[in-house]
Formats: C-alpha cells, structure tokens, sequence
C-alpha cells in the first residue's frame, strides 16, 4: 500500500495547501513511513495520534525563526496526518488515542494491510493513477521542473492554482 498513501496524499495536500513551496517528498514519506511499523507486527506509535502531533510539535519548536527549514520539514508530520486519514486507523480508538485509553496498541495487523486484495489493489490503482496526473500537471516530464522536484521536493513556482482534470 505504498501508491495508495504517496499518490493520494501528495495530490490531496496538494488541494490543501496550495503551495509550491512545500516539500512534496516529505509529505509522501511521513504519509508512506507508518506502512514500516508492519515489522512489529501492529499499529504502533505512527499509527497514533500522539505520534504526528508529536513530531509536528518538535518540528515548530526546533524551527522558531527559521521559516525555510519549516517550509521543508512540516510535510513530515503533514503525511503522517494523512496516512492517519487514509487508513482509517481513526476506527480504532485504542490505537488512534493511545495512550489515553490504555498502554496497549491490541493485537490487530496493520489496517492498510487487513483488507481484501481486490481493495489493496483498488487503492494502489488509485494511488497511481494521483501520481500519473502529478506527474502530468506539474510539467514533472520536463528536466527543469523534475529536477527541482527531485532536488528539493517543490514544484514550480508558476503552479498558483490547483490545475482541473
């Protein structure tokens, strides 16, 4: 589930923010980095809210003055919020509120991963297909504005208007 989370979260905070600023890299991690707590076997921290609020908190306080380091670092909890949203982990009180209604995280497998696979592969199409019309849009097919992404996860500046399907 790695084009369900980077795709849509990327073309949804895209709608968001409106921002070419923002670091889109960053954004498809933080949204794509709680798929890794699988090797616990659970939801674990990442899953919670606790988590990205957490890490969004030390991002605005190790940040203070420093508007360009922010600009790149927010997309982090930024896409962790997302994939809370995008697995619907929100379901699940024990995990989503942990620690506040007990230590435990339960014994249930990750939920992006306990679905049938005809939705896992559902999702993923759709998740691809974000990626594909990002890719499209955003003129990415072009040396100059791919690099820019890949360099420091911003599009193009002239990109002021989320552009219609």
């Amino acid at each position: 589930m790695i084009l369900w989370f980077a795709g849509v979260s990327f073309v949804f905070i895209w709608w968001v923010f409106k921002s070419p600023a923002l670091d889109y890299r960053l954004v498809m991690l933080g949204s794509v980095l709680p798929v890794g707590e699988a090797v616990f076997g659970g939801p674990r921290l990442l899953h919670t809210l606790v988590g990205p609020v957490a890490l969004l908190a030390i991002v605005m306080l190790a940040t203070q003055k420093r508007r360009l380091v922010r600009r790149r670092w927010i997309g982090l909890p930024i896409g962790l919020l997302v994939h809370l949203a995008l697995d619907g982990i929100w379901a699940d009180a024990q995990v989503f509120w942990w620690p506040f209604l007990g230590a435990g995280f339960g014994d249930e497998g990750l939920p992006e991963l306990g679905r049938p696979l005809a939705v896992i592969l559902l999702m993923e199409l759709v998740g691809a297909a974000c990626l594909v019309w990002a890719y499209r849009t955003f003129d990415l097919d072009r040396p100059g504005p791919r690099h820019r992404f890949l360099t420091t996860g911003q599009l193009a500046r002239s990109v002021d208007q989320p552009p219609t399907c």
